[in-house]
Parts: structure tokens; sequence; C-alpha cells
């Protein structure tokens, strides 16, 4: 029998325990959940075949009641001994994507990111567009194209036109980005023509995870009007590899920030889902953004509530990411093109000015909450290399 050792102040102790998908040497994936540097075997610790899946998804479809069950028993098996089978450290095990990823929407939630945005691209006119703060903004992105923490990231090729040219062009993006963002994985779905309430946020959505929803602003800012996202967008998304439950975090929930004009009546919360959440953002191993969450316009119940109004049907394993977290001040911004305004104003890394990634560097975003009893928990992180773009051309 095996007895885990949690640090006193380890971010991931009983106060956090996320759900992954994991797998060791000659094992197929399974679900687990991790505690302190170890990472608990749950269809060994528990004995429930439920856990024996390479997926969250067939869990998470069992409910809230199940969820809070679950989250119960774990607590009290890792606080004694648990057999020696269902336990592994957290460096020997290969983790995978968490969730069947149903459905993938991408909002634009943070009313920083978006003005920021809005004086780069549109500076003689208002810098958020007239519906801004009526509705929260999204799209619907990719999911086939969501990948795990740690995967690889190619840089993608397409058309871009920039101002001087007379012609677009194709070939390699020369603007890739990040997008620092916060993601929620919906645990039980809603029917084809019945909105989901704000209020029924918690008992539908099972956790978060982080997300860099990756971007090529060249091609982006050439192929987007009148549609939106496309190509720019749909390359890839990288999502953290640990989930954690939204009961986790209810020490972190606090008020959104003032909504004015108020919301429609359908977007009105009593209590808002506002997250404290810090994010970081690290290139090449050097912190150059701490974007903070709560200062995010939109709760996510209200992105939920508005991207069911219309009748939209959810699913188990649907994602929806918050669109990128940035805050007040020039540090707290969560992409490159705001951090860099653009290209004007290069970033150091070291002694290198830059502004936009290159092949080979390295992004990692990571994040913590807080805990009981001024604690913090971990979100993990979130991390990927960038590769050249294919040898390839447009004449094929």
């Amino acid at each position: 029998m095996t007895a885990i050792d949690i640090p006193e102040h380890s971010l991931f102790g009983l106060a956090n325990l996320p759900y992954g998908v994991f797998s060791t040497p000659g094992a197929a994936p399974r679900v687990g959940v991790r505690v302190g540097e170890s990472v608990v075997d749950l269809a060994v610790a528990l004995g429930d075949e439920v856990f024996a899946r390479p997926s969250l998804n067939p869990f998470m479809a069992q409910g809230y009641d199940r969820w809070v069950r679950v989250r119960r028993q774990i607590t009290e098996l890792v606080s004694g001994d648990l057999p020696d089978a269902a336990v592994h450290p957290v460096a020997e095990v290969t983790m995978h994507l968490p969730i069947d990823v149903a459905d993938y929407v991408d909002f634009y939630a943070s009313e920083h990111h978006a003005a920021n945005l809005g004086r780069l691209f549109r500076p003689n006119a208002e810098p958020l567009m007239p519906n801004w703060k009526h509705l929260p903004v999204g799209y619907h992105g990719r999911s086939g194209t969501v990948v795990v923490s740690g995967t690889d990231i190619v840089r993608p090729c397409g058309q871009r036109k920039a101002p001087e040219d007379a012609a677009p062009t194709f070939g390699p993006c020369r603007r890739l980005d990040i997008e620092a963002e916060l993601g929620f994985i919906v645990g039980t779905g809603s029917e084809l023509g019945t909105p989901v309430p704000v209020a029924d946020f918690a008992s539908r959505v099972f956790g978060v995870v982080l997300v860099n929803d990756w971007s090529a602003r060249d091609i982006q800012s050439w192929e987007y009007v009148p549609l939106g996202p496309f190509l720019g967008k749909s390359f890839a998304t990288s999502i953290s590899a640990w989930v954690v439950p939204l009961l986790a975090l209810a020490e972190a929930r606090v008020p959104t920030p003032p909504q004015d004009p108020e919301p429609l009546p359908y977007l009105r919360e009593s209590e808002p889902w506002g997250l404290d959440i810090d994010l970081a953002v690290s290139w090449n191993g050097q912190v150059v953004s701490r974007p903070p969450y709560r200062e995010m316009y939109w709760s996510p119940a209200q992105m939920l509530a508005h991207l069911t109004i219309n009748g939209a049907a959810t699913r188990t394993g649907d994602l929806y990411a918050s669109g990128t977290v940035s805050g007040p001040e020039k540090h707290q911004r969560g992409a490159l093109i705001e951090l860099t305004w653009g290209g004007t104003q290069p970033i150091r890394l070291g002694a290198e000015p830059r502004t936009f990634l290159e092949d080979g560097d390295h992004i990692t975003i990571t994040a913590t909450a807080p805990g009981p009893n001024a604690t913090r928990i971990a979100l993990g992180d979130v991390s990927a290399r960038i590769l050249p773009a294919p040898q390839w051309t447009a004449a094929g």
C-alpha cells in the first residue's frame, strides 16, 4: 500500500484534485486524478470501469451529483493508503487529451482585449463595436484541431496581404500569435431548442482548462471580412492536460466588473460567476505577461446562456473558451499583438527585440487560483513549441 505525501504548500493538494487522462508504458490511457506529485489511477482506486476509458466524457455525462460524490470519495481515499498499482509519479506518466471534444466555441469576453484590438484596427473609430456590451461575442471553432499541452504547433500557411501589397501572396504565417484564455468543459449537455439559463452553469459545466488559441494574425486580417475567423484560427488550439473541477474553484468566485448597460434578462446573474484566476505567459522561459481573469467582462455562465439562447444544443465534451484574457495594464495583455502593439513595440527576450513567434519558440501558460484557508491551487499548464511550416507551396 502507498500513502501519498502532499507537501504543505502543494498547488495540487486536496482542495484541487484535477482530472486528466494518462498512460504508463504498456498500458492504455485511462482517467486519473493528480495529488501532489502523484497521479492516482481511478479505475484501480475506485474499482469503477468508467475511469478505465481514454476520456473523461463517460464520467462527465453521469452528471453533477455523481461529480460531487466522486470528489468526496477521492478526498477520503487519498487521505489514507492506496494500492501500489493505483499510484504513479507524475514525471513517469504520459498525459493525453482529457476529453473527446464535441464542439468548440471561442468568445471575446475581455473588454480590455477587445478595446485594444479596436484601437489597433480602427484607430479613428470607437474601440468597441456597438453590440459588444450587449452580448458575449464569439465564433465557432474547429474541435478536431484541439490538442493537449506539449503538442508541437506547425506554423500554418495561407493567404496574406500586407497593406503595401498589391495582391495577396501565399506562404507561411509571418505574424504567429498566442491567446491566453480559460476554457470551460460542458459535462452534461442540453437538448436542441432548450436554452441553458445562467443559473444552470454550475450543474452543466464540469471544469476548466487553460487554453492557448493560436492565431495567424496576417492570415486572419486578410480573410476575416465579412464572416470572421477561419483559417487564421482553425489550425490549432492547445489545452492543458489537467481539468480543474468547477467544484474546486469556490474560493475563486468573485463578481464580474460592472456591466453597463444592464444585460437583457436572459444574461442577468443574481450572483455573477467571475473568477479570480491569475495567468502567466512565458516566452522561451521569460514571463512576458500576467493576465488577470477577474477582469473579464462577460462571465462563463453568460457565455453558456448566450451560446444556447437560440436553441443550439450542447453535448458532453463541448469546449468553450473565454477569448484572450487581458487586464488594464500593458503587462497584463494576453496576446502578442497587444503586448507589441501590432508589432510596433517589440518585447525584449533577453537582449533580443521580438514581436511575433519564430520557429523554435516555446510558449507556456500557467495559472493559479485561491483555495481555502489562504492556499492556492494550480490549473496546470499549456505548453507548445513552434515548428517550421511545411515545405510546399500553393502550386503543390
